[in-house]
């Protein structure tokens, strides 16, 4: 792809429905009993891969007008399936199913492509295995393949040593195949999404601070679903509109959930003029967020902060690499086993720009204002680093060339013609 620089974007713009909550709709209502019906579902690869997961396991799900119609069999109607369950490059198919499987009557194997071939799997291996189940890789690396032997489980309180939410929800779903109260504590509170839904659904699931627990065998009810979009997604249109001249963007009905929206905070800090309209917070919290160009200074994101904007670092590199100042990203160590190593990534491009970035081991220093100009940006098939450096193409002198820029249709399939639309 190729991004020319841009000045006024306007208009308004509708994202995507929100990646995790459609990859929970899908797995959430095929264990419940009835037929859940979701509006706004994202139609990304991540998600279709969810699809098939579940399709091969027995469960009928169809598209009907604007909706995704899950056929639930309840929590113990999965068939065994016939062949491999491939998770494409879906690292939440991968983990979140996992945990189903764990309990489930048969044998299952998951696999994915390459990038996915090289995320770590230990971190749920290991809470499963101790719950009970026989979860083993086919190679020495506790990367996939992983062969699930499904088995009786044991109820266990896990401390995870990451504050993640696959992880948490990979512990949780298998707490309701376990013998008793299963729990999950975690060193920093990860996205919710899978508590707030499971509840939804009559899950009998409770938090505490960092600590999250469920009882076992709950009868599951069919839910009608409504996902808002993707604050991942808003996140390169808020970056466009805070950087790109003359420019006033409308994203409607984005969700904020806390849990999720350290985007906001981070560009509070950084002096953006952004303003949320028409907030609902009952349920996923979600609002309008109207967003104007504004002169942003580089701030600080480290500790607690981390897990709410994880996916969104890479685009707030790109702010801050615009940013009057420096920019100190710390504790991020898990934008190294994302779909790539996003650390790495981000500081080779940037610097390709002409960035004065600085590659640490848990992040990055950016020291921002430098005028930047287009470069051939190799995003490593990694769908957010391509978005982040197609809002760099907006501002930067010269043409931004984007390789294999069509990886974004893994979260986001309309991504450039909205970002064209805007111009």
């Amino acid at each position: 792809m190729e991004i020319t620089k841009q000045t006024g974007l306007r208009g308004v713009v509708h994202v995507p429905g929100d990646k995790s909550i459609s990859h929970r709709a899908v797995m959430f209502g095929a264990l419940a009993k009835g037929t859940t019906s979701v509006t706004h579902f994202l139609e990304g690869a991540d998600c279709l891969s969810t699809i098939s997961c579940f399709q091969k396991m027995g469960i009928e799900i169809e598209k009907q007008n604007d909706k995704v119609l899950i056929h639930g069999k309840g929590l113990r109607g999965l068939n065994s399936p016939r062949e491999i369950l491939d998770a494409g490059n879906s690292g939440t198919t991968t983990r979140l199913i996992a945990g189903i499987l764990a309990g489930q009557k048969f044998i299952s194997e998951l696999d994915g492509d390459a990038s996915l071939r090289s995320r770590p799997m230990k971190r749920i291996m290991d809470p499963l295995n101790a719950m009970g189940a026989d979860i083993r890789c086919r190679g020495e690396n506790n990367c996939l393949p992983l062969r699930i032997v499904g088995r009786p489980l044991t109820a266990i309180h896990y401390t995870s040593p990451v504050a993640s939410a696959q992880v948490k929800s990979c512990v949780l779903l298998a707490g309701m195949y376990a013998d008793g109260v299963t729990s999950v504590t975690e060193p920093f509170l990860s996205r919710n999404h899978s508590e707030i839904m499971l509840r939804s659904f009559g899950a009998d699931i409770r938090s505490e601070g960092t600590t999250v627990s469920i009882r076992p065998e709950p009868d599951l009810l069919a839910q009608d679903i409504t996902v808002p979009g993707d604050i991942s997604s808003a996140a390169f249109f808020i970056a466009a509109g805070l950087l790109t001249p003359g420019s006033e963007i409308l994203l409607k009905n984005v969700g904020i959930n806390p849990t999720r929206a350290g985007i906001l905070k981070v560009c509070q800090d950084m002096g953006a003029d952004i303003t949320l309209l028409n907030a609902d917070y009952s349920g996923e919290p979600a609002a309008d967020i109207l967003v104007r160009t504004s002169s942003l200074k580089g701030t600080v994101i480290q500790g607690a902060d981390i897990p709410t904007l994880i996916d969104e670092l890479p685009v707030i590199a790109v702010m801050a690499a615009f940013a009057g100042g420096t920019t100190v990203i710390r504790d991020a160590a898990e934008l190294r086993v994302k779909e790539s190593d996003r650390i790495a990534v981000m500081t080779d491009n940037l610097r390709r720009m002409g960035a004065d970035v600085e590659e640490t081991e848990d992040g990055m220093i950016i020291h921002g204002g430098r005028p930047l100009h287009g470069a051939v940006i190799d995003p490593r098939l990694d769908h957010r680093v391509a978005m982040s450096f197609a809002v760099a193409g907006t501002v930067c002198e010269r043409t931004m060339d984007i390789l294999d820029g069509d990886c974004v249709r893994i979260s986001y399939p309309d991504f450039y013609k909205d970002l064209y639309s805007l111009g």
